[in-house]
C-alpha cells in the first residue's frame, strides 16, 4: 500500500515583523497573535495621546483599552485611507475628548483640578530604551523626566496635544493635523508657542536650583572655618 504524503502545514512568519498592513487582514478574522502584535506595536504612542489630553495615567489607560475595543469592533471599517496608527490615534484622541467634555458639562473646572490634586499629581511616564547603568544615573533621568512630564502637563490641552503629538511621538505636521482634525498651519504655530511655553516653564522651575549649585555650608564650611581659625592661631598660611 503506498503510503500518502500529507503536505507540511505553511509555514508562519514571525508576528511581529508583519507590517500593519498585513496584520490588519488577520485582526479581521479575529486572529488573536496579530491583534496582540498590533496593540503591542502602537500602545506607547496611544497612551501618550490620552495622557497628554486626560493628564492622568489610570483613566489614559482606560481611553486607549476603550479605544481599542472600539477600533477592533470596527475594524472592517478601515480600508487604509490612513496609516492604521493615525486611524487608532484619531480613536483616542475622539474618546479622550469626549470624556474631557463630559466632565465639564457636569463638574466645575475647579473641581477638575481639586480631583487630580487629590490623586497626587500623576505624571506621564516617557519610557526610554536607554537602560541605567547605575542607581545615580537613573535618578537623574528620573529627575529629568519629571521636569519635562511637569512642563507638559502645564501646557494648554490643544497646545499640549500637539507637542506631545509632533515633538514627542515624532508625527509629522501632516499627520498630527489629520489626527486632530486642524490645518498644518495651526499645528505649526501651536507647536511654536507650545515649545516656548515648555521652555519657560523648565527655566521657571530650575531658576530656584541655581541658589543651591555647589554647596558649601554646614559642616564642611564649620571645618573650613576651624582650619581658619587654627591656622591663624598658630601663625601659619594654613598650605604645610
Amino acid at each position: 500500500m503506498t503510503a500518502i504524503a500529507v503536505p507540511a502545514a505553511p509555514h508562519r512568519p514571525d508576528i511581529s515583523t508583519l507590517s500593519d498592513d498585513d496584520l490588519v487582514p488577520l485582526a479581521k478574522k479575529g486572529d488573536e497573535p496579530a491583534i496582540r502584535a498590533i496593540v503591542q506595536r502602537h500602545n506607547r504612542r496611544l497612551f501618550r495621546t490620552a495622557r497628554a489630553v486626560i493628564r492622568d495615567d489610570a483613566e489614559a489607560e482606560d481611553v486607549v483599552q476603550a479605544a481599542y475595543i472600539k477600533a477592533f469592533t470596527n475594524l472592517a471599517a478601515f480600508r487604509g485611507d490612513a496609516q492604521l496608527s493615525t486611524w487608532l490615534t484619531r480613536i483616542v484622541l475622539n474618546e479622550a475628548m469626549g470624556r474631557v467634555r463630559a466632565v465639564r458639562n457636569t463638574t466645575g473646572l475647579e473641581d477638575i483640578d481639586m480631583q487630580r490634586a487629590s490623586r497626587g499629581g500623576e505624571v506621564l511616564q516617557f519610557p526610554s530604551s536607554m537602560s541605567a547603568t547605575d542607581p545615580e544615573t537613573e535618578l537623574s533621568r528620573s529627575q529629568a523626566r519629571h521636569l519635562l512630564e511637569h512642563a507638559v502637563d502645564e501646557l494648554p490641552e490643544d497646545f499640549r496635544a500637539v507637542f506631545v503629538l509632533r515633538d514627542v511621538e515624532g508625527m509629522s505636521t501632516e499627520e498630527a493635523a489629520s489626527c486632530l482634525g486642524i490645518r498644518a498651519e495651526t499645528i505649526k504655530t501651536r507647536l511654536h508657542r507650545a515649545r516656548k511655553m515648555m521652555r519657560q516653564s523648565i527655566e521657571k522651575q530650575l531658576s530656584g536650583a541655581f541658589a543651591a549649585l555647589f554647596p558649601f555650608d554646614g559642616a564642611r564650611c564649620a571645618f573650613m572655618a576651624d582650619r581658619i581659625v587654627a591656622a591663624l592661631c598658630h601663625g601659619t598660611s594654613g598650605t604645610d
